[in-house]
């Protein structure tokens, strides 16, 4: 079966993967265009200035000045970004940044469930002399600089979580909802392809069902079986655009054994059948 295509960082002389390009530099010259595809770390587009097309798993966005996007591990993709864009392209594993304080960490999960933040003059220029820092520490790469770039780093998450709505509130909430609804995500992300039911997850959370459920209405809006159903729909619709697979091998590979249940299953939460859905994107 063929397999999205994965982009990985190559950077053998940091601790983990980190790397930020100038986009001044990468577009002096020629548009940049990115055919579908997945990475397997973090990918931040900073843009001072500049103009194209954006999407990001089926959702499209117009690039305009000071927006910033953010993809997590495993999103799929495309862009144009037109030559002449100003700003920073930023991409780093969870082996380099991740952060361990708790309300550092629940400010990450916070903004990266964000693919896309749209900012006032005013507050993107906060930005600009963090990402201008941590490009000079990335390019000379002076004692302690790994450090540097991280501190920067919970900067610039910081001012973008103050964008996200009721972010004051969020700071306060259960910290014990916010670590369960992250393992949550992680369970789903590992296990939606053999396990589609919300008994499953709340026996490995060690939590009942009603409770599960309390937790992802409480912070997403969303049932349990929602956010199982999304996983699956969005999985299949990655698998449709970004490779030639027939629609039984789909089937199969998302773990349903009956092709005709997965789609009239595809259908009912889409509206379209796969293939019709697919016939859409070409």
């Amino acid at each position: 079966m063929q397999k999205i295509q994965i982009r990985t960082i190559k950077e053998p002389n940091l601790s983990g993967s980190f790397s930020i390009s100038n986009l001044n530099t990468l577009l002096s010259e020629k548009d940049m265009i990115e055919k579908t595809h997945r990475h397997d770390f973090f990918f931040i587009l900073a843009i001072e200035k500049g103009n194209g097309e954006h999407q990001i798993d089926f959702e499209n966005y117009s690039i305009d000045n000071y927006s910033v996007f953010i993809l997590r591990p495993s999103q799929v993709h495309q862009l144009l970004l037109k030559k002449g864009s100003k700003g920073y392209l930023i991409a780093f594993d969870s082996n380099f940044y991740s952060p361990n304080e708790k309300l550092k960490k629940e400010i990450f999960l916070t903004v990266s469930r964000n693919n896309y933040y749209k900012l006032k003059t005013e507050t993107y220029k906060k930005l600009i002399p963090v990402l201008n820092y941590i490009f000079s520490e990335y390019s000379n790469k002076k004692v302690l600089f790994r450090e540097n770039i991280k501190a920067n780093l919970d900067l610039f998450f910081i001012e973008l979580f103050r964008q996200t709505k009721n972010s004051d509130i969020q700071t306060k909430n259960n910290s014990y909802s916010i670590k369960l609804l992250e393992k949550l995500l992680e369970l789903i992300d590992i296990h939606f392809y053999n396990n589609k039911q919300v008994t499953y997850y709340a026996e490995e959370l060690n939590i009942t069902i009603y409770q599960l459920n309390s937790i992802t209405k409480k912070t997403l809006g969303k049932s349990c079986s929602q956010l199982i159903n999304e996983r699956i729909i969005l999985e299949a619709k990655r698998n449709l655009t970004a490779t030639s697979n027939q629609i039984n091998e789909i089937s199969f590979h998302l773990g349903y054994d009956d092709t005709s249940y997965f789609i009239r299953f595809f259908k009912n939460k889409t509206g379209l059948t796969p293939e019709n859905f697919r016939q859409s994107f070409e």
